[in-house]
């Protein structure tokens, strides 16, 4: 199979046209052009990663923060839910686990930089989206102009500048951005209206967002004043189908920006009128990448670690140059004073959440355990750390011809250039589809015909050409390059495919060269090192405060100045030297919990029995729970509907079953009497678990 590609016809890349940027007097700066970011008058290519501090502990957040640095986030974004907040009219909270300020500064302590994403209305499956039920009960006219809205949703922005002001880019903080409400699709001028009602208050920063989808046309919103973020899921729970959806086309190399179906449970359609979102006038930014999704009671997919990285590697071939998660970690509702605070039909939208799980499938969970997404979508972080500046002036172009996503036969591929060089993205995964494998595939990019080689099984991954390794030229790799050490390239091997390297010296004279993946594989080439990796090494490869550790099946991240797993017990790893590997062993005392579990008569009316019935009558069942010890986690495995787990009687963690066995730490049920109740389940929801 010949692989070629559409002619490049390079674009002229806009500047100083968007209402956007800073610089401060230490020299540092933020711009934005048409095609990238430039930090420092250098284009980079950030990771965001959303994490909402009010659905964690306090406690938590400084290492939660490390462990999403050591996975590549550069930007933590988080919604600012004002029910939280305010959940009874003039009594603000921004104490303990709502404190924002204490948020913002945990971030700077692990240099990250923070997108706030103030709303008023936010979505973020909170009840109202996020408005106090005593605004709703208003009964005025939300999300619009009209002076009586504007009037409390200033407050609310006032309070919100009190906690965190001093703390932007301006001031040496790490505020870099502010989102304004949040799929607000069809009012331009209101968006514009809280972007100067936010600069009256004194919110000042390089970046002001907002989202950018609804159909194909894009959300109307203040050209040039705004910089519209967009997202793509790998499925739709909030869809009202209890069917399969069809292939998604978010795995063929589409460069299309827009998902119209991001939001459609509570935002309208909208038909041609004349809008037309002008694209070209902004870098591909994204901020809602699903590599997880919340599963709703009636539908309840299962993301694999495959769609989520071969989703942001499609996107990235396509030209997105901010690279968004929602969710990056998930978390844990509140429960309020008044209310509970998930999304609900009872509220007036269409899905049914758990009361606390806001878990999402996600790279770090609720409760902070690794996934394998987190080190997976890794190999692409630490590229953009290391090559963003390369990448993100490049453009995209497609395959030729372009294959769809309903194609199983044919390979989808895209690439990046500038011309001169760039990058082939090749993806073999469609989301619960089999794909034919592909053989003696010849891929042409520019001048360079790489060897051919045999796609098969479930993966993704980009080749280079014309890559510049300090002096020396790659003209091309059949191995995907992921960072740098001093005078080291690291490349990861993709499945199947020998990793095959051609270097080109200054007198034209080409030097083949080929690795077996691993440890031992490296060589030199004119004073600069190989080394090719397997892929699943390549995925617990972590930089950390500059040098290069690589786990042992685990996932390493730094914490107060010592390198730690997420993972519990004892752990070894590899430390890169510059010369070679070296291997360290650390131990650490576990005693992993045992989790007994005695069938019991229902020991009280659960307080929040309506989670156990939703939809209709159901039976329940019960168990009292012992753990053996706080340390761990424990496995529940059995079927049901929904689950609750009360201890010492209080509702201490929740779930709707998708066949994925649910993760409990023991340390939640340690020491209290515990109680778990599991709901009849029907054939009334959406499961994929017979796919996995």
């Amino acid at each position: 199979m010949q692989i070629s590609f559409c002619p490049y016809h390079p674009s002229a890349i806009l500047r100083n046209h968007l209402k956007m940027g800073s610089s401060r007097a230490d020299g540092n700066s933020i711009t934005v052009n048409s095609r990238f970011l430039e930090f420092n008058h250098k284009p980079v290519l950030p990771v965001m990663g959303e994490y909402h501090f009010s659905r964690d502990s306090r406690a938590n957040w400084p290492r939660e923060l490390a462990k999403m640095k050591a996975g590549g986030i550069t930007i933590v974004s988080t919604y600012l839910f004002w029910l939280y907040h305010e959940e009874i009219e003039g009594q603000f909270d921004f104490s303990g686990d709502l404190d924002v300020r204490a948020f913002v500064t945990a971030c700077r302590e692990q240099d990250l930089s923070v997108i706030l994403r103030i709303g008023p209305w936010v979505h973020g499956e909170c009840r109202n989206g996020g408005f106090p039920d005593w605004l709703v009960q208003s009964e005025l006219p939300l999300r619009t102009n009209d002076p009586r809205y504007l009037k409390k949703a200033a407050i609310w922005y006032e309070q919100i500048f009190k906690q965190v002001q001093g703390l932007f880019f301006k001031d040496g903080g790490p505020i870099i951005g502010i989102q304004f409400e949040n799929e607000l699709t069809d009012n331009a001028a209101h968006l514009l209206t809280l972007k100067r009602m936010a600069l009256a208050i004194g919110y000042e920063a390089p970046l002001y967002t907002v989202t950018g989808w609804n159909s194909k046309y894009g959300a109307r919103i203040p050209v040039d004043e705004v910089l519209p973020v967009f997202g793509a899921y790998v499925d739709a729970p909030w869809a009202e189908t209890r069917q399969a959806l069809p292939p998604s086309p978010h795995f063929a190399f589409d460069p299309a920006r827009n998902d119209a179906a991001v939001g459609m449970d509570v935002i309208e359609g909208s038909g041609p009128d004349g809008w037309q979102l002008p694209y070209d006038r902004y870098p591909f930014a994204t901020c809602e990448l699903g590599c997880g999704l919340q599963a709703t009671h009636h539908r309840r997919p299962i993301v694999s670690a495959m769609d989520a990285y071969a989703l942001s590697l499609v996107k990235l071939g396509c030209g997105n140059n901010l690279i968004g998660y929602y969710m990056y970690h998930g978390g844990t509702n509140k429960i309020g004073r008044l209310s509970t605070f998930q999304e609900s039909r009872a509220t007036g939208y269409p899905n049914d959440y758990p009361i606390l799980n806001y878990d999402f499938q996600t790279c770090l969970s609720q409760y902070g355990e690794a996934r394998e997404p987190y080190g997976l979508l890794n190999l692409l972080h630490l590229f953009a750390a290391d090559f963003g500046d390369r990448l993100a002036p490049m453009e995209s172009v497609s395959a030729d011809p372009f294959v769809p996503c309903t194609d199983r036969t044919h390979l989808r591929c895209c690439m990046r250039t500038d011309g001169q060089s760039g990058f082939v993205f090749v993806n073999h995964h469609q989301r619960s589809v089999c794909l034919e494998p592909v053989c003696n595939v010849q891929i042409h990019a520019l001048d360079v015909d790489f060897p051919p080689i045999d796609v098969t099984g479930d993966q993704a991954f980009f080749l280079p050409f014309h890559m510049n390794l300090d002096h020396v030229h790659l003209r091309f790799a059949t191995a995907q390059p992921v960072c740098r050490y001093e005078n080291t390239f690291f490349f990861a091997a993709a499945d199947g495919i020998a990793p095959q390297y051609q270097f080109v010296s200054a007198d034209g004279t080409k030097k083949e060269r080929t690795a077996k993946p691993g440890f031992d594989s490296a060589f030199d080439v004119d004073g600069v090192r190989i080394v090719t990796l397997t892929r699943k090494q390549a995925q617990y490869l972590r930089r950390l405060d500059g040098k290069i550790y690589i786990g042992d099946s685990c996932n390493l991240y730094l914490f107060d100045g010592t390198v730690c797993a997420i993972e519990d017990g004892g752990f070894s790893f590899r430390h890169y030297t510059g010369e070679g590997f070296r291997t360290i062993t650390c131990r650490r005392e576990f005693t992993p919990a045992v989790l007994t579990a005695a069938p019991c008569a229902e020991p009280f009316v659960p307080p929040y029995e309506e989670e156990l019935i939703l939809g209709r009558p159901r039976g329940r069942r019960w168990e009292k729970l012992c753990v053996s010890s706080p340390d761990g986690f424990v496995t529940i495995h059995e079927t049901y509907d929904a689950a609750q787990i009360y201890t010492d009687g209080y509702l201490a963690a929740d779930n709707f079953w998708t066949g994925v066995p649910w993760r409990v730490p023991a340390s939640l049920l340690y020491g209290k009497t515990c109680y778990l109740v599991l709901s009849e389940q029907f054939s009334d929801f959406y499961s994929e678990a017979d796919m996995f």
